[in-house]
Order: C-alpha cells, then structure tokens, then sequence
C-alpha cells in the first residue's frame, strides 16, 4: 500500500476549490452557495423536475441495457401495460452472446429483444457488434448529459455524462415516465496532478484509486468529479479507462472536467454538437477531497478476490511468500474447507507465473489500451507452455481500426487469440481458467464465483485485476508476473478512425418510432413474473441464511455465468440463488414459500401444513399469546436472510428478485454495500431492515415476527419493533428502514414495482 498512500491522499474533510486550482477551507462565498458550483449539481439540476434540490427526482436523457437484464425489464413493463418508450432505450447484446449455453435460450432472447425495440421504438445493438458501455460512449453519451443503465458499470463521466447503474427497476419507473427519486449526493473532487510515467495504464490509475477509497468507504453514494491539470495530461480513452472503474468504490456516478480533447474526441464520432465545455465554478464546495499524484503511480495488480486489495506489481514481486500466503489465508476466511487456494506453487526460481493473460470488456477493450498492449507484444511469443491470453475489442468499429493498423496482426503472430466483443470473462461466460488456476485480467471484477469458478463444487480459480500494457509484458515474459515499466517498449501512438457505418449495417434503430403491429416474440424459457402479494398487517420470517463474510457480493446472492441463461425465467433463475454461497438457502426459502401459498389458498390448507410442522407451530403459538389480534388473515409468512453488508458490486435486480419470487420478504443486514443492492430489494417489494452490529437477537432458521409493520411502514416509524422466537424464548429487539421516499414506501406496501404501477 506504500505507492498509493504515496499517490493518493484524502483530506478528510470537505474543502473549496477555487478557480479549479487551489482548496481552501475558506472562500467568499457560503458553502450553500458554492456547492452549487460543482459540475454535478448543474446537471442534476438540469434533469431534477422538481423544485427541491434536496430531495431530487430525476428524469434521465437516455437508457441502456443488455441481454441479462433487458427481457424482465420490458416483461415488467408488459405487466403494467407500457404502449412506447417514452425516452431512448438501447438493447445491447454484449452478456448472453454465446448461444451454446442452455439450447436456444439465449438467441431465444435476442429475437425477444429485437421484437421488442421493433413493437414499443428502441434501438437494438445484434450480439458481437458493442459491449454495452462502449455502444454508449460511442453513440449516446454528450456533456451535461444523463443516462441511467441496468449495468454497474454505467459510467460516461469522461464524456462529461452523468450515468448511473441500477437494477431494472429503475430503468422500468423511467419508461414509465416515473422519476430516480434521491437525496441529493454529495460531491468528492478527485483532483488529479502530475503525468503517469511509462507503462502505467488507467487501470492502474483506476485500482490505486479503489485500493484508496473502498475500505473507508470515501465515496459511498457520492459523485466523483475528477478536476486538476492532470486530467489534460491524459487522453479521453485514459479517461475512460479510469472513469468506468469508479464503480468500484461504490460511488454513486462520476463526471469529468471536459476540454478540447474531449470535443476532438466527440467530434471524431459524429458528434461535435454533444460537446460543451464544463468545468466548476470559481468558488465550489466538495464534500471530500482526494488528491492524486499521477507521476507518483505505478503499475498496479488488484490481488484475488476484490478489485480493493491492491499493491504495486513490484510489491508482489518482492514480497511473494508473504502476500500470496496472505491471499490464501483470506480466502480460508470466506471459503473454510469447501476448496484450497494454493497460489505458492506458482512461485518458480523466485518468479511468478501466471495461466492467463484477458484483456477485454468497457474497461480494458478500448482502442487505446489495445494498441498499447499489441506494442509491446510486437515480436515476443507467449509460449507454448500454460500461459494463455485472448483480447477482445469492446466494439466492431474498435475492431476494424486495429486491423487496419496491424494490431490484430501483432496480437496473432504473438500467440494470442483476438475475440469478439463480449463481455463474457468479466463475469465468467467466457475464459474460465482451471481450478487453481491464476489469471490477470484488464478487466472490471475479481470476485470469488464470479469469473466462473464454483466453490460448492471445489472449483477455485483466482483472478488478479491488471492494466493491458503489464499483461502484456507478463505475456512477453512467457506468463512470469511483469509490470510494463520492466520492459524498453515504447508503444506507438495511433489515429483513431471511427466508422459509424459498422452500426448503420447492422444496429436496428426505430427513430422512437413504436409499431403497434409488432408481436413480442416470446421463445419458451421466458416467463411472465409470479404474482405477488401486498404487505400484510403483520409478518411472520423465518432466517433462512446468515452470512457473516465481510461484504456479500450479488455474485454470491445470485451467480453469474451460466445462470445468465436463465434471467428470463424468473422461477428457473431462482434456483441457483446463494447456491455458491449458502446451497441450503433455496430449499429452506421453498418450505417457507409453501406456508404462504397455502395461506394465500386458504386457511385450512395452512393450518393443515402448521400442524405437520413443529418450528412453525411452536412459532406461531408465541406468536398468539402475546398478540391474540394476529391471524392468518392478517399475517403473512417469508422468508429473510441476514448478511453483515450485502449487495456489493453487480447492478443485477435478480439478486432482489429470486429471493422474492422465492418467498422473501427482507433483507437484514448491518449495512448495505450500495444504494443500487437496496433499491432492488425495495423495488420488489423485500424491507431492508438494518440492524445495528453486534451479537444478534436471532440465529439462522428463527422465526421474527413483526407485529404491525404494516402500519409502522404508512406511518414512518423511525424504529420498527420485532420478536425473534427463539428456542430459549422470546427477544424483543429493534430494527430500521432508514430514509424512504413517498414512492419506496408504497412499492412496499403493494408488495412490489409491478403491483404499485398496476394500481396507479
């Protein structure tokens, strides 16, 4: 951690800058009036219709998403009776590209997708053309402007766009003309200084970054608004390469400061009329301050299993005994005895030797970054031995520049293997490494199970995240780990060339034009989502997993990689909930549903069920001697889970959504890792209680019964009273919401978003 606390220090506390080059912790102005000199509170206030700039509600200019996440957004909207897209909604197909997974599903969702950008005017990006982020950048992103994906990784701060990553509900209140209600975020100026020295990439720059930030969560929910004159030493496509990594501080979007190269940029695509200048006011007020160093970086590598635990290359290199033993250990932490992590057998006469080279996706695809690594790659051989590397350009125009500028060519004559766009090795639909096996990727990601291991199985891979030009280097060094300022490669500098007539071959554009006349093609595997019921007066939970991990990731509340195949089937999806975390979870969750199908039949098919079942019996017995008000009629029965602090990472609303469809009614936890994780649960229809930490009330598979949350919910409690059942009796015990808008609340109340707008 030496290079980055060298590089990137916090304040600590808020600041103004003044005329974008000096803070002070005094101006002439007041902090009211010089917060509203932040590039992002103008555009917040451009797209903010109502008249509080506290409370915002937001319309977005344009909406993205690909083909995980597309078919439940539209069938929910089919649900609630949606005639047209109201706004521009672009459907990429960048996630479920490989049709061999699961039969026809996946083209199945393609045609579904196409149909439907055809009946209600959309525009439909076919599979292999973008991955979603670079189709965005390259055709929809402009300065002052918002879009709001079903993605993460919506970042477009480089281009002076303001973007957001959410579960699909959000996406859904959009097209339904509905507004991103939120409390106006605060801002962090990530003031950059300094030039990045040879063979640093972005995402070394990115990875210092989030090595700096995540832990303390710095940024949590706050803006990131890069300034500084650092950000004129770095090219739009550096830019873009470190903006799309905010994510992973868990911030909740980004901007930039915009200049010509960003107008050359725009212009370069078509698009010179999307460009204006943006830049603070004389006098504005950050919330936080971090200030980069840019010299200062060096090449950087995010060691398994978070893109947080970060070290410079050549700390690794120096230290392998000691930090790969550390990796191991931790992941004794979270793994126990399911599978053995053994990363100092890759240790040779001192060297690192890694399996697998990826360079791929919106972060690391770029033109830039691929020119760069084919440079240095230029004349060296990976080898005929373990190592392997494969590329993928994150669009068709990227594509057609690099072979004409003999890129591909070097990239070939090297031994790599140059794919298409697809974002299937960021989330583990494509290049699975073998068990144990370690793979350095310029990439978003490095979580556990997400990159297509499967723990409950024993099958372990680690991946390191890296920049293109260091795996490059460790390529030409035959897999032994590099960074890219080891080696005398000066890559050469290159003109960018953008053919948007790749697009207007192949990407179908309805103009906003809807064609009523168009039938939705539904292929088998897609299914309408289960009918679900309103909040009852009173409910009754059973725990049905407790993690204590750290952070939960949605890659371990709902995997990723094959499951992806199944986004379109709510009920066939929910099977593989927790599975590579808690594989009892979805049995339990089930027990618990079948109470509630049977109370919602009717009562003596339920008091038939509670017979037959002690822990239920017992439960709701307590329940009736201290509330002789409770009955089956006025109670419902879910499931919950408890995890210290879920959500982290993937926008997926599924990780929400199989839980409910499962039978669940809340989420508990100390602290949610992301604003996107609890507005998903929120969206349909699941509390998300908190609980302070500490020792808890109650154990995995107790029942909570929460007598009149109903009304606690329409009346705003600030607390909400609950009661474990406990086998050593009854605990009473207290838990929150935390702040709600009028909407939230009723969402919860009708038992999910469907339920709410089919009642509006």
């Amino acid at each position: 951690m030496a290079v980055i606390d060298d590089a990137v220090k916090v304040r600590g506390k808020g600041a103004y800058l003044l005329n974008g080059e000096n803070f002070s912790d005094t101006a002439e102005v007041s902090k009211d009036e010089a917060l509203k000199g932040t590039i992002a509170y103008g555009i917040l206030k451009d797209h903010n219709v109502s008249s509080d700039m506290e409370s915002l509600n937001i319309k977005f200019d344009c909406l993205t998403s690909h083909d995980i996440t597309y078919v439940g957004i539209i069938q929910t909207l089919r649900a609630s009776g949606i005639e047209r897209f109201p706004v521009p909604y672009v459907l990429t197909n960048c996630h479920n590209s490989l049709c061999a997974v699961g039969g026809t599903i996946n083209e199945d969702d393609h045609v579904f997708g196409l149909s439907a950008a055809k009946r209600y005017g959309g525009v439909y990006v076919p599979p292999h053309q973008a991955v979603i982020h670079q189709y965005a950048r390259e055709m929809l992103a402009g300065c002052g402007r918002m879009i709001l994906g079903s993605d993460s990784h919506t970042r477009y701060g480089a281009l002076g766009t303001m973007a957001m990553g959410e579960g699909g509900g959000e996406l859904v209140k959009q097209l339904l003309s509905q507004t991103y209600d939120i409390k106006r975020p605060e801002t962090a100026a990530i003031y950059l200084t300094g030039e990045p020295a040879y063979g640093v990439g972005p995402q070394d720059v990115a990875l210092a970054l989030i090595g700096k930030l995540f832990a303390k969560g710095t940024v949590k929910n706050r803006v990131m608004e890069f300034v500084g004159p650092g950000v004129k030493k770095l090219s739009v496509d550096f830019r873009i390469g470190v903006d799309v990594m905010t994510t992973e501080t868990t911030c909740l979007s980004s901007i930039w400061v915009t200049d010509e190269k960003t107008e050359e940029w725009l212009s370069l695509h078509g698009r010179a009329s999307d460009y204006k200048e943006l830049k603070p006011a004389g006098t504005a007020w950050y919330d936080e301050v971090v200030e980069v160093d840019l010299s200062k970086i060096k090449p950087m590598i995010a060691m398994p299993f978070h893109p947080s635990n970060v070290y410079a290359i050549d700390e690794v290199n120096e230290n392998l005994g000691d930090i790969l033993h550390e990796v191991e250990e931790r992941a004794k932490v979270s793994f126990g005895d399911r599978v053995k992590v053994d990363l100092t057998d890759k240790v040779h006469d001192g060297k690192f030797l890694v399996e697998q080279g990826i360079i791929a996706g919106c972060a690391g695809g770029g033109f830039e970054n691929l020119c760069a690594a084919a440079d240095i790659l230029d004349g060296a051989d990976i080898g005929a031995d373990e190592f392997t590397m494969s590329v993928y350009p994150a669009s068709m125009p990227v594509y057609s520049q690099l072979v004409k500028n003999g890129a591909v060519s070097k990239f070939i004559d090297a031994g790599v293997v140059v794919k298409t766009c697809f974002c299937g090795p960021c989330f583990g639909a494509g290049d699975t490494p073998a068990n144990n096996a370690f793979s350095i990727r310029h990439s978003t990601r490095n979580f556990p199970n997400r990159e297509g291991s499967k723990v409950q199985n024993g099958q372990i891979s680690s991946v390191a995240l890296m920049d293109a030009r260091s795996i490059a280097a460790t390529a030409a060094n035959k897999g032994y780990l590099t960074g890219a300022d080891r080696l005398d490669v000066k890559p050469g500098e290159y003109k960018y060339f953008f053919d948007k007539g790749i697009y207007e071959k192949r990407v179908f554009d309805s103009k906003g034009k809807a064609d009523k006349a168009q039938e939705v093609v539904l292929g088998p595997n897609i299914k309408d989502w289960p009918e679900m019921v309103p909040l009852t007066d009173n409910l009754l939970l059973r725990i049905v997993s407790e993690i204590h991990d750290p952070v939960t990731t949605t890659d371990e509340l709902i995997p990723s990689g094959e499951t992806s195949s199944y986004r379109s089937n709510p009920l066939g999806l929910a099977e593989f909930t927790l599975s590579r975390r808690d594989p009892e979870y979805v049995g339990r969750a089930k027990a618990v549903r079948a109470y509630e199908e049977a109370r919602e039949e009717g009562f003596e098919a339920l008091n038939k069920l509670v017979e037959s079942s002690e822990d239920i019996s017992a439960a709701w017995k307590s329940v009736q001697k201290g509330h002789t008000d409770a009955s089956w009629d006025n109670t419902g029965i879910g499931s919950a889970i408890f995890a210290v602090k879920p959500g982290d990472g993937s926008a997926r609303e599924q990780a929400a959504s199989c839980q409910k469809v499962l039978g669940g009614w809340a989420n508990i936890a100390n602290e949610y890792a992301t604003k996107r994780y609890r507005s998903n649960l929120i969206n349909w229809g699941m509390i998300p209680f908190i609980i302070p930490e500490g020792e808890l009330p109650f154990r995995n598979l107790d029942y909570i019964f929460l007598p009149g949350i109903r009304k606690a919910i329409e009346d705003r409690s600030p607390e909400i009273k609950a009661e474990a059942l406990t086998s050593e009796g009854i605990r009473e015990f207290t838990l929150t919401i935390g702040d709600l808008t009028d909407h939230e609340r009723e969402i919860i109340l009708d038992g999910c978003l469907i339920n709410f707008n089919r009642g509006a």
